[in-house]
C-alpha cells in the first residue's frame, strides 16, 4: 500500500455520495496555464488519477475489513453464506492492499452478485474526461497529457473523452442554431458533452425510447435488453401492470416518413407484444388497460 494521498482527503460526506452512483466519471487537467494553479504546482494527470484512485482504493479498504470482521465471525461457525461471502471479501482485500481497484479483481456471475450488494467505490466502472486547452480541441492527439491518460484508461479497460471545458462553458449559452454554427467555426463536429453523455450511457448499458403526441414529446431511458412492458413501467407501474401492446416505430422510419400516419401507411409501424425487446431510438404509443 502507497503512502498517505495528498490534501485532506475526498471526505466521507463526499465519499458517500459516490457510492450512490453507477459510475464514476473523471475530470483531469490535460492543460499547461501559468494562470491557473494546479493543486501541486505542477501538470500531471497520471498522479491526478492515482491520487483519487487510492482515496477510492482506501475507502473500500476499510469497508472490506469492518465487513471481514463481522462476516468472519459467522463464518467460523461454518456459515455457509458467510463463508462464501469471507472468501469474496479477502479477495478484495488482497487487491486494495496492492493498490488494486475492485473492478480488476475476477468473479463469477454468482460472486458478483454479493460484491455488488457491499456498494463498493472501486467496482464502479469509470470513465475519464481529458480536459484540454482551446488550442488542443480540434487535435487532441498532439496533447502529451491526453496520451498518457489515454495510455493509463486503455490498462484500466476504460474509456477517454476530450473537451475543452472553457468551450462547454461558451457552447452551453447558445441556442441550437449559434452552437452549430460555433462548433462548424472551431471544426468540431460534436461538443464534449454531448460525446461524454453517449460514452456514459453506453458505459452504462442505457438507451433511449420515444413517445410522442398532440401535447408533448418526451425521452425516456432504458436498459438495453428490457422488454416492453418494462420500459412501459419507466414511465409508470400501471403502464407495465396492464400492458396489452406497444405500437412501434423506429426513429429514422419516423423521421423519413414525417408523420405518424404517413409511416403507417409505409408499413414502418409495427405492433409489438410482451416479449418485444425496445431497441434504442423507437418511437413508442403504449396501450395498456388497469
Amino acid at each position: 500500500m502507497k503512502g498517505a494521498s495528498k490534501g485532506e482527503g475526498l471526505g466521507n460526506k463526499f465519499l458517500s455520495h459516490i457510492r450512490q452512483v453507477d459510475a464514476i466519471c473523471q475530470v483531469v487537467r490535460c492543460f499547461a496555464d501559468d494562470n491557473i494553479t494546479h493543486v501541486s504546482g505542477k501538470v500531471d494527470p497520471i498522479d491526478d488519477i492515482e491520487t483519487i484512485n487510492l482515496e477510492l482504493i482506501l475507502a473500500d479498504l476499510e469497508s472490506v475489513d469492518k465487513r471481514i470482521a463481522r462476516v468472519g465471525k459467522m463464518a467460523k461457525q461454518k456459515d455457509k453464506e458467510a463463508m462464501v461471502e469471507l472468501e469474496i471479501l479477502e479477495k478484495l482485500k488482497e487487491a486494495f492492499e496492492n493498490d488494486m481497484p475492485g473492478r480488476t479483481v475476477e468473479f463469477t456471475d454468482e460472486q458478483m452478485k454479493i460484491v455488488k450488494g457491499l456498494h463498493l467505490l472501486t467496482t464502479k466502472p469509470v470513465l475519464y474526461v481529458a480536459n484540454v486547452g482551446e488550442d488542443d480541441i480540434v487535435d487532441p492527439s498532439e496533447n502529451p497529457y491526453v496520451q498518457q491518460v489515454k495510455e493509463f484508461a486503455e490498462k484500466d479497460k476504460s474509456e477517454v473523452i476530450v473537451v475543452c471545458a472553457k468551450i462547454e462553458s461558451e457552447i452551453a449559452e447558445l441556442d441550437d442554431e449559434e452552437k452549430a454554427m460555433f462548433l462548424s467555426e472551431l471544426g468540431i463536429e460534436e461538443s464534449g458533452l454531448d460525446q461524454l453523455i453517449r460514452a456514459a450511457y453506453n458505459l452504462l448499458g442505457l438507451a433511449t425510447y420515444f413517445t410522442a403526441g398532440v401535447q408533448e414529446v418526451r425521452a425516456w431511458t432504458f436498459r438495453l435488453g428490457m422488454k416492453a412492458p418494462q420500459c412501459a413501467g419507466v414511465i409508470h407501474t400501471d403502464f407495465e401492470r396492464g400492458f396489452i401492446r406497444a405500437e412501434t416505430v423506429s426513429y429514422d422510419d419516423l423521421v423519413a416518413a414525417e408523420t405518424m400516419n404517413a409511416a403507417k401507411e409505409a408499413g414502418k409501424v409495427r405492433l409489438e407484444g410482451k416479449e418485444y425487446i425496445v431497441k434504442d431510438g423507437d418511437v413508442i404509443h403504449f396501450r395498456f388497460n388497469v
